[in-house]
């Protein structure tokens, strides 16, 4: 690969690194990425910055980032790992609101929906058990709502004090947000090259908080940027998950 290719990087890369980073000093714990590009992410972390994670198959087995077996895990110990907070997992979400409440069942009222979408499935014991981050592949107004039209993962103003309840961030493909806010909503904290603050503020519903300074997402190191290109993803899966 060329130094000029290597220097053109798509922000589909842009955000399988600020995935990746989620997973960062977390240590010892069960990764559980949703998506394609959170899946390049945490099989990037664990090559490079975070050793120590676990990755599993889906079903019932821990392996390597290029799928090698390394271990067990049984349901039993895996429902172990998500209540006892040792899991970090990043789902996806149809809809967010500024506290952090998800929607992935249904969009319309609950009692007659409009359109019937994923169904409410592990999202309640995810947010109320481990820390869990959110991919959003489509910053838009009809994702970042005022309302969420169900509450599957459990947001801020509604966890009541859970022990493990612990929403870390929200990547989507304009930037990064955390919720560092005094009272716990959503806050920008980084943009990916080439997006301005006022275009993330226009694709969100809600009155979106701003960090003091808002940070750009890093570029990959060309190590990484090779291991993206020729070991995880060669076929370049990423960018049908975001373009451009």
């Amino acid at each position: 690969m060329t130094e000029a290719a290597m220097t053109e990087v798509t922000r589909a890369e842009h955000c399988v690194i600020a995935c990746a980073e989620e997973w960062r000093d977390d240590g010892e714990v069960l990764a559980s990425p949703m998506g394609m590009i959170p899946s390049i992410g945490a099989r990037l972390a664990r090559l490079t910055f975070a050793p120590d994670l676990l990755l599993t198959d889906g079903e019932a087995l821990l392996v390597t980032p290029d799928g090698t077996v390394e271990g067990w895990l049984p349901y039993r110990q895996h429902l172990t790992l998500v209540t006892g907070g040792r899991r970090h997992v990043m789902m996806g979400a149809s809809q967010l609101d500024r506290h952090g409440n998800q929607n992935i069942s249904c969009v319309g009222p609950w009692e007659r929906p409009t359109r019937q979408l994923l169904g409410v499935r592990g999202a309640p014991v995810n947010t109320l058990n481990n820390p869990t981050s959110y991919w959003v592949p489509r910053h838009s107004r009809r994702v970042f709502v005022e309302r969420v039209d169900m509450v599957c993962g459990v947001g801020n103003d509604r966890a009541a004090g859970a022990r493990y309840h612990c929403l870390r961030r929200v990547v989507s493909d304009l930037g990064v947000f955390d919720f560092g806010t005094p009272d716990r909503t959503m806050r920008l904290v980084a943009v990916h090259p080439g997006v301005t603050v006022e275009q993330v503020r226009e694709a969100t519903s809600f009155e979106l908080a701003v960090a003091d300074e808002v940070a750009v997402t890093r570029a990959p190191t060309p190590a990484e940027l090779r291991l993206i290109r020729e070991v995880l993803d060669p076929g370049n899966a990423r960018a049908r998950e975001v373009a451009g």
